[in-house]
């Protein structure tokens, strides 16, 4: 089987191997051990790769380079609409060559392969919309005409679009999934007593406007001033890390954030083990893989009510939904960090849910996918 591969993610070459970044490459490298061959769609850089980046396993790739473009300046909409047709192109060749379409959504590659994948109704398809696809949710223009390319039984034919959560009122076109960090043979027994004098919270993720790492620093110095011994490790980098350095640094309780940059896998692994409380205040998810992976090792989650969090939560009962009101978040961190009981069974609860989202799951509905 031929594969194409369509996405917006940047891609680096090092000492013949194709690098991006590593929780995408991790899943491909689940879909690569299927196929023959794939016709990578991607933009490339000429920077090296980072901390956080790994490379394909697969042998047989071709490499269709395409320039990065955006639309959030006149200037770079003016690059895209030049560049566009040339992507197009590139994305077309692709997709001829190909026995199975797989499109990687939402971003701007993904919209334009939505509008040519219309042009081979013959072909099966998949697209792995890593986006909150929750009808009620405000997104951008270009997210929206993805989720309605999607959805469209005329105009996209023998398709498989995997969304994060089950919503109500959808075509046959869409199909609940989920994503995996963890095999069957990792899932060892981690009682949590949470009888520690330090309460260990923990922020994984890009340091970014999006993520508000700026609201879990609130949270656990609200904490410390109310006299809850705690700290926070923020795993991740990004535009804010600035940002968190002043709040640090001007903060009376400094010496109880760290901030750790990008780690590898094994790294945040260790960090999900030794922390009671995992924080992700997003304003915008899909299925965010650290709920899952800090569920999976016992950490618990306090989140954001966004995309499928709720779900994953079962609206509570496995973790900590955040209202975004400090002071009633605040609340409510006190009245869980003083109940050691009910933190053990809500633990115990996520450990469980999460574990029924392993990797060994995941790939067989890949190869069912792929048949």
């Amino acid at each position: 089987m031929t594969f194409a591969l369509i996405t917006h993610v940047e891609h680096t070459v090092s000492e013949g191997k194709i690098f991006a970044y590593g929780p995408y490459v991790r899943e491909m490298n689940i879909w690569s051990k299927h196929v023959d061959k794939i016709i990578l769609v991607a933009p490339r850089t000429q920077s090296t790769p980072g901390p956080i980046d790994i490379s394909y396993d697969h042998e047989n790739i071709k490499h269709l380079v395409i320039p990065c473009i955006s639309l959030t300046s006149f200037g770079q909409v003016l690059k895209a609409l030049i560049v566009s047709p040339f992507i197009v192109l590139q994305i077309f060749r692709a997709m001829w060559a190909s026995n199975h379409i797989h499109l990687r959504c939402p971003g701007n590659i993904g919209l334009l392969g939505c509008w040519v994948q219309v042009l081979f109704p013959k072909k099966p398809k998949t697209a792995k919309y890593a986006g909150n696809w929750d009808p009620q949710s405000d997104q951008p223009r270009s997210y929206r005409i993805q989720k309605k390319l999607l959805s469209n039984t005329f105009w996209t034919r023998r398709m498989n679009a995997l969304v994060y959560g089950d919503w109500p009122d959808q075509t046959r076109n869409i199909k609940p999934f989920f994503t995996a960090t963890y095999y069957d043979h990792q899932a060892t027994v981690v009682n949590r007593s949470f009888s520690g004098p330090v309460h260990q919270f923990l922020f994984v993720g890009g340091l970014t406007e999006g993520k508000r790492p700026g609201y879990a620093f609130q949270l656990v110095e609200a904490l410390l001033q109310k006299g809850i011994e705690c700290r926070l490790d923020f795993f991740g980098d990004g535009i804010m890390r600035p940002e968190l350095e002043r709040l640090i640094d001007n903060s009376a309780y400094g010496d109880q954030f760290k901030l750790h940059g990008n780690k590898d896998s094994e790294a945040v692994k260790k960090a999900y083990q030794s922390s009671d409380f995992l924080i992700l205040p997003s304003r915008s998810e899909g299925w965010p893989k650290a709920v899952a992976e800090a569920m999976f090792w016992g950490c618990i989650p306090i989140s954001s009510k966004v995309s499928c969090v709720p779900w994953m939560l079962d609206h509570g009962k496995r973790g900590v939904l955040l209202s975004m009101n400090l002071e009633e978040d605040v609340t409510q961190l006190r009245e869980l960090i003083d109940d050691q009981s009910e933190r053990s069974e809500i633990a115990k609860k996520g450990q469980s849910w999460s574990r029924e989202f392993t990797l060994n799951r995941f790939e067989e509905e890949i190869i069912k996918l792929l048949e």
